[in-house]
């Protein structure tokens, strides 16, 4: 959203010679404060509701002062901006009025006065006093958390008395702030709204012509939930999670994909191994599954041979009497038996193990 060598959004001849370049933008932007103290010029449409007042939103923003073709403020270079709470992290008066303005996806050019923006006093030393800047906003979503905190702090038989799309639209809501969250990486947070909205899922009753809607819903959750726990590295309880996402699909991809990651960090090798041949029959040429696949029997062959050499090391002072020759001639045996395992662990993908030579047959 930098600009070039002019006030971003003014086009080259705008200027008159008798006003500034925000006077000649002024004057064919939209008013939206009615005191022509916000105005607004859309740059590409949004879609969907607007802005609710207690809403927490995720923007992209950029402000400029006159003349000046670099922004004094900036989100832009951020990977992840930050959540922010309409009413609580925003400072700026024309911003607020701005962005209840704005529909999910909408980019937006905004000249904000001085007293909806920095004052008579200005912001020194960046800011002059009495200054008009202008922003470029673009609303990448919203989330409105009031509706979801007030419904669930109420008992559940308040709850009931609700209809079924609003139990769902919470349990959304709860979920996508999960989501959020879990993009900042903020693990242990977005387990717990993702445990909000699996509660709010599980308390609620349906008729059973409904009773999909809350199981969809619910099978989001729970996957989000095996997916959280193995970012915590918790594959206890992200198998958990994942066993009951396939109680209500028992062909989820996905959710047999999260069990067997949860199995293969247990090493519970051979439950990994059929959760990872399931989800790959569902999705042969999917990546992630014969990475997984891969990274399985890698980590079983290391397994068994870091077991051999210590078991060797073991009876290595032995070697010249009898029962060190049985012991290490039984070990030989479960050695051999545990080969057998592995070569049946290497018929579970349908493609090259890239630096062992070793070549895959397609599951069945």
């Amino acid at each position: 959203m930098v600009g070039s060598t002019r006030t971003p959004g003014v086009r080259r001849g705008d200027c008159a010679p008798s006003q500034s370049p925000y006077q000649k933008l002024s004057q064919w932007m939209l008013d939206i404060s009615g005191d022509r103290g916000v105005l607004k010029d859309i740059i590409r449409e949004g879609a969907g509701e607007l802005v609710t007042p207690d809403a927490s939103v995720l923007v992209k923003y950029s402000g400029y002062l006159e003349h000046m073709d670099k922004p004094f403020d900036s989100n832009c270079l951020r990977k992840t901006p930050r959540l922010m709470k309409l009413g609580e992290d925003i400072t700026l008066w024309g911003m607020e009025l701005g962005l209840l303005s704005m529909r999910r996806g909408e980019l937006a050019r905004f000249l904000f006065k001085p007293t909806y923006a920095y004052g008579t006093l200005g912001c020194p030393p960046l800011i002059p006093p009495n200054t008009t800047v202008l922003f470029e906003i673009e609303l990448l979503d919203f989330l409105d958390s009031a509706e979801s905190d007030k419904f669930c702090a109420l008992s559940s038989e308040q709850q009931d008395q609700f209809p079924l799309q609003k139990v769902l639209k919470v349990a959304a809501t709860e979920r996508e702030f999960g989501n959020y969250l879990f993009r900042q990486n903020r693990f242990y947070d977005a387990k717990v709204r993702y445990k909000r909205a699996l509660l709010l899922l599980r308390r609620r009753s349906a008729p059973p012509e409904e009773q999909h809607l809350v199981e969809a819903a619910k099978l989001l959750v729970l996957l989000n939930l095996s997916f959280t726990y193995l970012k915590l590295e918790r594959p206890t309880t992200a198998l958990r999670y994942g066993e009951q996402a396939l109680i209500i699909d028992q062909k989820n991809a996905k959710a047999l994909f999260r069990c067997g990651q949860a199995c293969l960090l247990m090493t519970e090798y051979q439950k990994a191994r059929d959760f990872l041949v399931r989800a790959q029959k569902e999705q042969p040429f999917n990546h992630d599954i014969n990475n997984e696949l891969k990274k399985l029997a890698s980590y079983y062959r290391d397994y068994t041979d870091k077991e051999k050499e210590m078991c060797h090391r073991m009876f290595a002072p032995c070697d010249n009497g009898s029962t060190g020759r049985r012991k290490l001639k039984r070990f030989e045996v479960v050695a051999a038996s545990r080969e057998q395992k592995l070569m049946f662990l290497l018929q579970c993908a349908p493609c090259d193990l890239a630096g062992t030579g070793l070549r895959f047959r397609v599951g069945t």
